[in-house]
């Protein structure tokens, strides 16, 4: 899991820093932001102190009343020493007590000129994406006609000159040899590229190419969420492979299943078109078309047929 502080939210948002600039460096835990209001009542026994805390119109509002003593009280409780920050949305003026309570314990204060729902939207989904379970999967994954399709197999059996291929096709490269995935909610893997080798192939007997070089911006992708998964492997004879696509394999990553289909690899083979065809024939799945279903449907109704055809010239010939 990345770790994650205070200050890669300076860095990537839209905030300024008001006072404890000392605990910038803190980390943060979990994704799930805490708005404390039943808190600056007083009631404190549950209060998520390990949380980023927001600080919206209507906390503040309520806090504007408190006497001083209690405005103290509440600052000085709501700064703790695992607290990572404390955000103040719509640029509003920050009480002066609670300046000084950051100041005292390191705590970050900061503020922010935008609404809390979207502050707390968009920190949302940062943390999440940071948190996000994450593994590593040896392949290439293409982004063909917006379907993200991952390339796997054993090592040489021509992913990468497959990939090539498909990028000459006009698709996008987004990662080749290792592929960083993150499952993002519950049924979303997003693959990205490790930052060395972002944009590079590598081609046996050529060597390391860049593709965004030779084939321009348009042929790379930075991420793509995973639809499919084609595994190449060594055309083997003495195996049965499926013929009609009514078998639906599926493989697991992290939590996630994902459509698999298994392609044999032998000279004569155009991997590239029909992985091309394959990411083509899953967008029409999708949209509820189905040709191996169709086909099964169709050779039911013609046996069906035929067989009510043998009942009646059985039934012609009994009356005969």
């Amino acid at each position: 899991m990345a770790k994650v502080r205070t200050q890669d939210l300076l860095d990537r948002f839209q905030i300024e820093l008001i006072a404890g600039a000392e605990g910038v460096h803190r980390e943060i835990f979990m994704s799930e932001v805490s708005r404390p209001g039943i808190e600056l009542t007083g009631y404190f026994k549950y209060y998520p102190k390990d949380r980023l805390q927001l600080l919206g119109k209507t906390e503040l509002s309520f806090f504007s009343e408190l006497t001083q003593e209690e405005k103290k009280d509440r600052s000085y409780r709501l700064c703790t020493d695992i607290t990572p920050g404390i955000v103040v949305t719509r640029d509003m003026a920050v009480p002066d007590e609670l300046v000084e309570a950051c100041e005292a314990s390191g705590v970050p204060l900061m503020r922010s000129p935008y609404k809390t729902t979207r502050v707390i939207s968009r920190i949302t989904n940062f943390l999440e994406a940071k948190f996000a379970p994450f593994t590593a999967v040896h392949g290439v994954l293409v982004d063909i006609y917006g379907i993200g399709v991952l390339i796997t197999g054993q090592s040489g059996v021509g992913k990468s000159e497959t990939a090539l291929e498909l990028v000459k096709r006009g698709h996008r490269l987004v990662a080749d040899d290792s592929v960083e995935i993150r499952q993002e909610d519950y049924d979303r893997l997003i693959g990205s590229s490790p930052p060395l080798i972002e944009h590079l192939l590598e081609i046996r007997g050529l060597g390391i190419i860049n593709v965004m070089t030779l084939f321009g911006a348009g042929s790379v992708r930075s991420h793509k969420r995973i639809s499919l998964v084609i595994n190449l492997e060594t055309w083997d004879q003495k195996k049965q492979y499926d013929r009609l696509g009514l078998e639906e394999e599926t493989m697991q990553i992290i939590d996630v299943k994902i459509p698999k289909a298994t392609l044999p690899v032998r000279p004569g083979r155009n991997l590239a078109v029909i992985i091309e065809v394959a990411a083509m024939n899953f967008r029409l799945k999708r949209m509820g078309v189905n040709a191996a279903e169709e086909f099964s449907q169709r050779l039911s109704r013609m046996i069906q047929n035929g067989e009510q055809e043998i009942s009646e010239f059985e039934t012609d010939l009994d009356m005969d």
